[in-house]
């Protein structure tokens, strides 16, 4: 098998980026049949354990408290309502669970009690369990680890020259540091970014690199598109052409042959033309359920049409490779 490597300098992942498209799409598929079956997916799903007034500005999100969004603060779900919504999902073929919570940060108390005791108990239904909870420290992940989680998300969104035009109240090298302590934990990481917020070629080409010269991949690579979410500040920003989404998808798959990546938020916007691009070019992970969070999904039907239409397989979970 191809050697994985963490050493790509710049200019490497610039020319794979501005690759000729039918070449780089080649190119991606040879390392997609290397490292993963065809045609199987991995299938996942995402609950809001704690929904809106984020104290946080990210420019993108509907659930910060800064700006007058059709989202309005809830209250934490019960271990109940996660439960049988996981519960529901696995049913539909999902393998990983992924629990949010609108949090700048961890801290410690019932309520992360309380998602401990969800990750205990959906873990214990041979679910993959991941959390997207914000910055934690080195005891609060290994609470996590200890409970039975399997990954943490923590987004880096964009590249480290355009991150401060999205978001003032989180650094990226926060970011980062969150991502080796969940390393250390033993913890899968999931992480990705946001395309379409603005930002240039060479921000994704960035944002590329640095992901691909972890010392460790992301075992999970989330691509997602910009929802232009009304009453936040890019509500009115110009959607990304369709053909940049699609060479970052392929040169994700190429510099990180070994990670899954994720068709996520803003796949509503696809048609089935655009997805079955995506997945050409090595996709092979996505969302499933008729919301993420707080934005729209396409609905459980038409992602089984999809499915058959395609000949695309649910992948089964790392429990029961």
């Amino acid at each position: 098998m191809e050697k994985i490597r963490t050493d790509w300098t710049l200019d490497e992942v610039e020319t794979c980026y501005r690759t000729p498209l039918f070449p780089l799409l080649f190119r991606a598929q040879e390392m997609h049949k290397k490292f993963h079956t065809p045609l199987e997916i991995q299938v996942c799903s995402l609950i809001s354990v704690k929904t809106g007034g984020c104290p946080e500005d990210c420019k993108y999100c509907a659930q910060s408290s800064r700006y007058q969004t059709s989202v309005k603060p809830e209250a934490m779900l019960s271990l109940d309502q996660v439960k049988e919504r996981a519960m529901q999902a696995k049913d539909r073929g999902v393998t990983r669970v992924c629990l949010g919570a609108a949090w700048k940060k961890v801290r410690d108390g019932a309520a992360f009690d309380s998602v401990l005791e969800m990750i205990s108990s959906l873990s214990k239904e041979g679910l993959e369990v991941c959390c997207c909870l914000g910055n934690l420290n080195t005891s609060q992940a290994q609470k996590l680890k200890n409970a039975g989680l399997y990954a943490y998300n923590h987004n880096l969104d964009t590249s480290r020259a355009f991150y401060p035009e999205i978001i003032t109240t989180r650094t990226y090298d926060e970011r980062l540091d969150t991502l080796d302590i969940a390393r250390k934990a033993d913890l899968s990481v999931c992480c990705g970014g946001i395309l379409g917020l603005g930002e240039s070629q060479e921000d994704r080409i960035s944002f590329l690199h640095t992901l691909s010269t972890m010392e460790k991949h992301p075992d999970s690579v989330p691509i997602n598109l910009l929802l232009r979410v009304p009453g936040t500040p890019l509500a009115d920003q110009k959607p990304l052409d369709f053909w940049e989404m699609l060479r970052s998808v392929a040169t994700a798959r190429i510099l990180m042959p070994g990670s899954f990546v994720r068709l996520s938020a803003g796949r509503l916007g696809l048609n089935l033309e655009q997805q079955a691009l995506c997945f050409l070019a090595g996709a092979n992970s996505l969302w499933l359920g008729d919301t993420l969070l707080t934005v729209a999904n396409p609905t459980v039907d038409q992602d089984a049409y999809m499915f058959e239409l395609f000949g695309l397989k649910k992948k089964s979970s790392h429990g029961s490779n």
